[in-house]
């Protein structure tokens, strides 16, 4: 398969493009800054410079992918300006993109809390509202969508063994390694298409829990 994933230099996203090229998909990872190059090609990666912001489509860098997956987040310390354009405007625009491209598989990596963003602090809301309303855009298309939302992120060693649930509103930490394994799998799982559900460490290897989940498009 051929794989771009957006905000190709995150924690996550870096792990999923090395899982990605090491089992022999062509995976491309969507970048702005060119000195983040050297990084992706070091794990088997393929730079795709472009600007999620900026850019008035994403279209040419989609182009030819068979799925793309949305890794990409203003981050900490960004202001609330800046989470609408990065985590709402930059989901959208690689939707469009992919709708226009022909491109139907649409992997989001979203957030715990996202399903009630009032309940959150100050600080959060802003996030888990743009995550919430790109969220809902996504839902709202025509793609082959799933939305992975993960609990408290740490860089603890994964252990390829997570908890996995489409009731929202949990909360609980999760290694990174898993999130990238978890991401990895559900590229090469159909049957988690039109599902949401969130993630969290636990002790279910993760083909097993992403196999129970029930997909309104599965035709099992």
């Amino acid at each position: 398969m051929d794989i771009l994933v957006a905000g190709g230099h995150g924690k996550v996203a870096l792990r999923l493009l090395a899982l990605l090229a090491g089992r022999g998909d062509t995976a491309r990872g969507l970048i702005r800054n060119p000195e983040h190059a050297a990084d992706l090609e070091r794990i088997g990666a393929v730079p795709v410079l472009g600007d999620l912001e900026n850019d008035q489509t994403l279209a040419p860098h989609v182009r030819g992918a068979d799925a793309v997956v949305f890794a990409a987040g203003a981050g900490p310390g960004s202001g609330a300006a800046r989470k609408r354009t990065v985590d709402l405007g930059g989901a959208v625009k690689l939707a469009a993109a992919a709708i226009e491209t022909g491109v139907r598989r649409y992997v989001m990596v979203s957030s715990i809390g996202a399903q009630d963003p009032a309940s959150a602090g100050d600080a959060m809301r802003p996030y888990l509202e743009a995550k919430a309303q790109a969220d809902e855009y996504v839902r709202g298309t025509a793609l082959d969508w799933t939305i992975v939302r993960p609990g408290s992120l740490t860089d603890d060693p994964g252990t390829g063994r997570v908890r996995v649930s489409t009731e929202l509103g949990r909360r609980g930490p999760v290694p990174r390694d898993d999130v990238a394994a978890v991401l990895a799998a559900v590229l090469a799982m159909p049957s988690t298409t039109g599902v949401t559900f969130e993630l969290f460490g636990g002790d279910v290897p993760i083909t097993e829990a992403l196999g129970a989940l029930e997909s309104p498009r599965d035709p099992r």
